[in-house]
């Protein structure tokens, strides 16, 4: 035989040509075959196996490379491929080597491939099944089962041939499990394998139940004894394809103690092992249980075989883990898969032991046999290990394993008794949480809702663990995608998957995230009601409170995070794709922070609502909620806004006086009404304007829908979110008092009527006048509240609405303005402040806000001032003086006011003064004692305002009736007040001096008479002159200034003594009294002191000496006394005498002085310097026109004249400086 030919020499002659050919590639010379030849060899016993396993390689060879080729010969006659067939099938018996076996069973499997026929393959069958059954040797077949295992393998119809049409030889083969050769039930098992998972488990449907059943018990029997490898992957492969299936998993977990009874015959002979194997299927397999077996495959070293393992056991908990998760818990499974989670960092194995566990742990018997807390160690440290690997699934999945053990853990039983434990699992969720991996991360922040639970916190408890995690979860906001309007619609019209799948990603994370914040802060909640936990007994007492592992720090590090991070990022996230379920938890969450921090909940309150939660939360329900939608959402919204409006509403409930039953009655209104307010703001006016019909309760219906919409316009206003216009606003308000006024069923609340105010007057109009219908509705409104406090809100609007309406400040501006002085407190809203602030211009800014409103009232509406003196005059002391300080301010500002005015102020403040005079003047003994009276000089200031703002019209015959009843009384008053008392003193001179000033020449004379007959007002001005004259001439105390009234005092004084010399002198009036001046003092103070002097004294002096000069010194009111520095020594030189009481040397001292006072160049000095120097020469000349000469020729008045022709232009052609020279030249 040729190395390119397979032919038998000897016998080959004899062959017709026809069976015989080169078969192979075209290209090529090919293998020269002889099929007879061939057969012959293969029967032959004298052909060596050496040259008979070549014959099958050179067959097998054929078969591979050239298909069909074969084919081609061997159907010439059927005959011939049968004899092939059976020859190989033979050699099966008589072969005993195992190459040539193999080479027997590839040629045998290739042949039936190309034949292409089921004919040979039914062939083949037959003579496999006869030799099962009529073998008496089984192991002598082994062959044939190997054969039998390959068809099933390459050919799939022998699969479904074999489970349709041979079933006998399928039971043959369960009875053959039972033989005791490791050998021939490895190929057995092999055999089933094959079978059952040929053609993706096609065949294995049709595979009758007994036969199945019997597959199953037998293979467990056959595992639990298998020690050689082959079986043992053989049989662990089998069941993994045995676990797929429902029917067979309900086999393999029988009850224990359950008998799978023979009931058929076996027709196979195997002599002595007939009664064996019949035992054997049929003793009671406790030493088989499945649970066991997969147990010891766990113990063993090969990973494989526990991934296998660990695959089986998930696949039979996946049909039904109630119904099969109790024998392997029972078994103790669990531990091992822990133990293996312990010690292995395959990923395969990591990811099979999670998978079982996530599915054993949902029958309770997990935790009740406490294995959670035998293995939540190792899975911790497990966890850690993955986090080195790069399949990210296999980390979260352990998350997950970890999430449900968190999850289900019975509240009794701690997990993590020590902090290090706690810590551990900690830092293995931060861990989780920093992962690159969106979906990790997820997962992640889901274990840590679970951890944040009360019942898994270590004693003492670790807040600064708490707030890490809460930290790690904080950081990746930053990298979460913010979704906006054009990516939105990209998003719409592109729909890329990739980008969908970031957007969900996203999304479930940060509803993770937020699921996580809501248990953070209920932990924080259930620590805080918990003084054991609250105090943290174990701590060292080195810490403090507040130190960063206190359950302060952490809740501060919440609310902190809630204000600055997350609500940032959700509202950002929502605004263009707002998920129901990311907001409802959002939404619990921001109800929760109101008891998180109760300290700072009105600040925070404050900012929600200035922030715009109000319209965010009721557009939210608006979309989502209605027609019952999202009932969870809506809930969670009702439930942030009530809390909100709750918490801005205590704010000034006690402010207000409102009584805890008018709260109590809004929340309940609140309460049930929010669920059903599902619209858009857009629709509110409709539900505004609404007729509520017949109401059955009070707290339900139409009417308590529109209450609870003025309450939440109320409160979103106060913090400057208007959720609807003004004018709609307005007239809603308007329409539904008025509504309410007509049915009369029942009255407003009260929290509802001062909401409704608070709208009215903020939303009013102020270009627009309120009167009419309208106004008296409102009118009614205010006077239906017995308390008028309950309605009131420290707000501008309040007031300027109140008194700008004559009918509502009649009856309600007294109160009003009360309780505006009343709330010194600062504005409860933004809206207040930034009004306020727009109201200070021009105004100092150190001056409280409260002050500066009430000022910018006064100005709009004048009429105010006579509820503030009211309330001066007739109210405790305390609101008098907050409304004093106002009307002080007032005055300081030097306004003047209208004439109506003024007309309606003089008979308020005459009646003041009488009261005044009647109650607080008391004459003790004869001497006269004042009280301290805090509203007389606000009074007499007051008086001075009006009068020079409205002074006596020049056309009157007389003075009028109430000027001189003014003047009478605050003559009397300046004169029964003591010295000290500059405060009501100085404005008291002041008014008088007003009134002769102001006077009309013809009227002047009733007012002079009347004031030159109060002796005690002439008293009054001897003393304060006397008090100048006796002071020493170096005392400061003369210097004008603010601390020094007394200065301020006596220029007042001489300019009212100066009008009433001129107009007692013009009148000739009588005097009662007489006064006494220091001429000497003056002219010392103006020449001596005027440095120290203010310049506004001084002008007094010079007024004053100005109208004695022109008297020549000599009045019935007022007599001059003088000096010896004025006049020398007596006896007086005939010049002394002829100008008595100045003298030649008084004139000479008093023309250097006002000669000094000219060259400062002051305008009031120059001016009363200039006049009072005329008076002085005109004096002289009058006296002594020698002595006027001699003075003007002094070398001391030519260098004056010379000097102020030195001194420039503009200030030589002053008309005073014209004047001097004019004088002093004439």
């Amino acid at each position: 035989m040729a190395s390119e030919e397979i032919i038998y020499d000897k016998i080959h002659f004899r062959h017709d040509t026809k069976w015989s050919g080169r078969l192979g590639p075209a290209e090529g010379r090919g293998l020269f075959l002889c099929v007879a030849c061939v057969i012959e060899m293969l029967e032959s016993d004298d052909i060596s196996s050496v040259r008979k396993s070549y014959a099958l390689s050179a067959v097998s060879g054929v078969l591979k490379c050239s298909p069909g080729a074969l084919r081609e010969l061997l159907q010439q006659d059927s005959q011939v491929w049968m004899h092939f067939i059976a020859s190989l099938l033979g050699m099966l018996h008589i072969m005993v080597d195992p190459a040539t076996l193999e080479k027997v069973d590839q040629v045998l499997v290739l042949l039936l491939l190309e034949l292409q026929s089921e004919l040979p393959l039914h062939y083949v069958l037959e003579h496999i099944n006869k030799q099962v059954i009529d073998q008496l040797n089984v192991k002598d077949i082994l062959p044939t089962f190997n054969v039998l295992g390959s068809l099933v393998e390459k050919i799939p119809t022998v699969a479904l041939i074999l489970v349709t049409q041979y079933v006998p030889l399928l039971e043959l083969l369960c009875s053959v499990l039972l033989y005791p050769d490791e050998g021939v039930q490895a190929s057995v098992v092999y055999v089933w394998l094959k079978l059952l998972g040929a053609s993706g488990g096609s065949a294995a449907q049709s595979l009758p139940d007994t036969i199945r059943n019997r597959v199953c018990v037998l293979l467990l029997q056959t595992f639990s004894n298998a020690s050689c490898p082959q079986l043992i992957n053989n049989c662990i492969a089998l069941l993994w394809l045995l676990v797929q299936w429902p029917e067979a998993v309900s086999v393999l977990m029988s009850n224990v103690g359950d008998q799978f009874l023979c009931t058929q015959n076996q027709n196979i002979h195997i002599s002595s092992s007939q009664s064996l194997s019949q035992t054997q299927e049929q003793q009671t397999p406790d030493h088989c249980h499945l649970p066991l077996i997969l147990k010891k495959l766990l113990l063993s070293g090969d990973v494989t075989l526990q991934v296998t393992s660990a695959k089986c056991i998930a696949s039979i908990l996946v049909h039904s883990p109630i119904r099969y998760s109790a024998p392997f818990i029972k078994a103790d499974i669990p531990e091992f898969l822990f133990d293996r989670l312990a010690n292995t960092s395959s990923e395969v194995l990591l990811w099979s032991v999670y998978s079982c566990l996530v599915l054993l742990i949902e029958d309770p018997l997990f935790f009740s046999l406490c294995h959670s807390v035998y293995g939540i160690e190792s899975l911790v440290r497990s966890l850690k290990q993955g986090l080195q690997l790069a399949n990210v699934d296999v980390l979260k999945q352990g998350l997950l394993l970890l999430t449900e053990i968190l999850e289900r853990q019975p509240t009794n039983v701690h997990l993590f008794l020590s902090p290090p434990a706690f810590m551990a699992v900690s830092e293995a969720v931060i861990c989780g949480l920093s992962s690159p991996c969106l979906r990790v991360a997820t997962q992640a922040a889901s274990a840590a809702s679970t951890l944040f639970r009360l019942n898994h916190q270590s004693r003492p408890v670790l807040y600064q663990e708490l707030q890490g995690i809460v930290k790690a979860i904080t950081n990746r906001f930053s990298e979460l995608p913010i979704p906006s309007s054009n990516n939105r619609q990209s998003r719409v019209s592109l729909k890329k998957p990739e980008q969908n799948s970031l957007h969900t990603r996203s999304e479930g994370f940060l509803l993770h995230s937020l699921l996580c914040f809501q248990a953070a802060c209920r932990l924080a909640e259930e620590c805080a009601s918990d003084p054991i936990l609250k105090e943290n007994t174990f701590t060292a007492p080195s810490k403090i409170s507040n130190g960063p592992d206190s359950l302060e720090s952490l809740r501060q590090y919440l609310l902190q995070c809630c204000d600055s991070v997350w609500i940032p990022t959700v509202v950002k996230i929502c605004e263009f794709a707002p998920n129901p379920q990311i907001l409802q938890v959002f939404y619990s969450i921001l109800s929760s922070q109101f008891t998180l921090l109760p300290s700072v909940m009105p600040a925070f309150a404050n900012k929600m609502a200035s922030s715009g939660f109000y319209r965010l939360a009721l557009e939210h329900k608006g979309i989502f909620c209605v027609g019952n939608r999202n009932t969870h959402l809506n809930a969670a919204c009702c439930d942030f806004l009530q809390k909100l409006s709750m918490c801005l509403l205590s704010q000034s409930v006690s402010a207000s006086g409102i009584y805890q039953q008018d709260s109590e009655e809004i929340e309940n209104l609140l309460l049930h009404n929010l669920s059903s307010l599902c619209c858009r703001l857009s629709n509110w006016p409709t539900l505004l304007f609404e007729s509520p019909g017949l109401q059955l309760c009070d707290y339900k219906g139409p009417r308590a829908t529109q209450y609870c919409l003025l309450i939440i316009l109320h409160l979103a206003l106060q913090q400057g979110d208007r959720l609807l216009p003004d004018q709609t606003v307005f007239s809603s308000v308007v329409w539904l008092l008025r509504s309410v006024q007509e049915e009369g069923t029942g009255t407003i609340p009260t929290l509802v009527l001062r909401a409704s105010i608070y709208l009215l007057a903020v939303t009013h109009d102020k270009s627009t006048t309120l009167e009419g219908a309208p106004l008296d509705c409102i009118n009614k409104a205010l006077s239906s509240c017995q308390s008028f406090s309950s309605l009131y809100i420290h707000h501008p609007a309040i007031l300027h609405f109140i008194c700008g309406h004559p009918l509502l400040k009649e009856k309600f501006g007294a109160l009003v303005l009360e309780l505006w002085l009343t709330n010194q407190a600062q504005s409860t809203d933004t809206e207040t402040t930034m009004e306020m602030r727009c109201s200070v211009e021009g105004q100092e800014q150190g001056r409280p806000t409260e002050i500066v409103e009430l000022l910018s009232l006064v100005k709009k509406y004048q009429s105010v001032i006579l509820i503030l003196l009211d309330i001066v005059c007739t109210r405790e002391a305390s609101l008098a003086e907050r409304a004093m300080s106002v009307l002080m301010i007032l005055l300081d500002g030097h306004s003047d006011f209208e004439a109506d005015m003024c007309s309606s102020l003089k008979p308020a403040l005459l009646q003041a003064l009488q009261r005044l005079s009647v109650e607080n003047i008391a004459h003790v003994h004869g001497q006269k004692l004042v009280e301290e009276v805090n509203s007389l000089p606000l009074v007499l200031r007051l008086l001075c305002v009006t009068h020079t703002s409205n002074p006596p019209s020049p056309l009157c015959s007389k003075m009028d009736e109430i000027h001189f009843k003014l003047l009478y009384h605050v003559s009397h008053i300046a004169g029964r007040l003591n010295q000290s008392n500059t405060e009501s003193l100085l404005p008291a001179l002041n008014y008088l001096y007003c009134c002769l000033s102001l006077s009309p020449a013809h009227c002047a004379d009733r007012a002079v008479s009347m004031l030159l007959s109060n002796c005690g007002l002439l008293e009054q001005l001897q003393t304060i002159l006397s008090s100048s004259s006796s002071s020493s001439i170096s005392s400061a105390s003369f210097v004008f200034c603010s601390t020094d009234p007394s200065s301020a005092l006596l220029c007042c004084s001489h300019l009212l003594l100066s009008s009433l010399i001129t107009l007692q002198r013009e009148h000739s009036m009588q005097v009662h009294k007489r006064l006494t001046w220091s001429l000497e003092t003056a002219v010392q103070r103006i020449l001596i002191q005027k440095r120290n002097t203010d310049t506004l004294l001084l002008v007094s002096y010079l007024r004053l000496l100005q109208v004695l000069l022109n008297v020549d010194l000599t009045s019935a009111l007022v007599c001059v006394t003088t000096g010896p520095g004025l006049v020398g020594q007596t006896p007086l030189e005939p010049e002394d005498g002829a100008l008595f009481p100045l003298g030649s040397r008084g004139a000479q001292c008093l023309l250097i002085a006002l000669s000094g006072l000219i060259l400062q160049k002051n305008e009031l000095l120059l001016r009363a310097s200039v006049n009072c120097l005329s008076s002085m020469l005109g004096f002289l000349q009058r006296k002594s026109s020698q002595t006027a000469s001699y003075v003007v020729r002094q070398p001391w008045s030519r260098f004056f004249i010379s000097f102020l022709h030195s001194s420039g232009e503009s200030f030589l052609l002053h008309p005073a400086i014209l004047r001097v020279i004019t004088l002093v030249r004439c």
